[in-house]
């Protein structure tokens, strides 16, 4: 009985052993073909002239498209920084000299980009996971290579172009729906006067806030588009396939942007 017991421990380790082993092998094959992917769209790059149509067509999808959404989530962002900072500025008196600084700081560098890449990794990340894996359960991306038309310029390329130029727009447009969110509480609730606290805004902001969060939305955009697309490309299974992508697209999206976010404050706000 010992004996059988120790194989079995030991065949129990062997299999889960062997399990993580799979995935850290899935994980740098994975991350190796959406290195590639990046690589041939960087490439189609100096097509852009030729094919702006696509990548308009495609910044208006991400964009336009996208500002209804954007406005609720800043809108509520900001109010929700305001009623927590004014929390926390209660036992420093009255809030009315630090509510615009402290709110405006945590809107540019972290809550307008985390949030809006977030919500957009949801509706842009797999929204492309869904469109191109449906594309190639159908086999209409091997209609494209029949056609001689390269599937990576015509998809991939188009779209991480407009997650890159459009998601820098967006949270520039939702910072200042977050602030005004914010400045609409502590002049209701608080009794904050604008100019007061866009006195704090100007006095405590510095530069690197803010370019901190457009660095951020450079990446968040990138990687979204990057990785729906590598998604995309990858799905099988039919209908259930396209499921499992877009699920797997919003999930490794919302990871990325989440270490992209450690990355760049750990860069330039340390």
């Amino acid at each position: 009985m010992p004996l059988i017991k120790q194989i079995i421990i030991a065949l129990s380790e062997f299999l889960l052993l062997d399990k993580f082993g799979r995935k850290v092998l899935q994980f740098f094959a994975g991350l190796g073909e959406s290195s590639m992917l990046l690589y041939r769209s960087v490439k189609n790059l100096r097509y852009i002239v030729r094919d702006r149509y696509l990548i308009v067509e495609q910044m208006s999808i991400v964009g336009v498209n996208s500002i209804p959404l954007v406005v609720v989530t800043a809108s509520f962002a900001g109010m929700v920084a305001a009623v927590q900072a004014g929390y926390q500025l209660e036992d420093f008196g009255s809030p009315s000299m630090f509510l615009g600084s402290s709110t405006s700081r945590a809107i540019v560098i972290e809550l307008a980009p985390v949030l809006t890449g977030l919500v957009l990794a949801g509706r842009f990340g797999a929204s492309i996971a869904a469109e191109i894996g449906t594309m190639k359960v159908t086999e209409q991306i091997d209609a494209l290579e029949t056609m001689a038309i390269d599937p990576i310029r015509y998809l991939a390329t188009p779209r991480i172009i407009a997650g890159i130029v459009m998601m820098p727009i967006l949270i520039i447009f939702a910072d200042l729906i977050a602030m005004s969110g914010s400045l609409f509480i502590g002049y209701t609730t608080m009794d904050v006067s604008p100019q007061a606290f866009f006195a704090s805004v100007e006095k405590f902001m510095v530069l690197r806030d803010v370019l901190s969060g457009l660095l951020k939305a450079l990446m968040f955009g990138g990687s979204t588009a990057l990785i729906g697309c590598y998604v995309g490309f990858a799905t099988e299974g039919g209908a259930e396939g396209v499921g499992m992508a877009t699920i797997r697209a919003f999930v490794l999206s919302s990871a990325a942007i989440l270490v992209n976010d450690y990355i760049v404050a750990s860069v330039i706000l340390l």
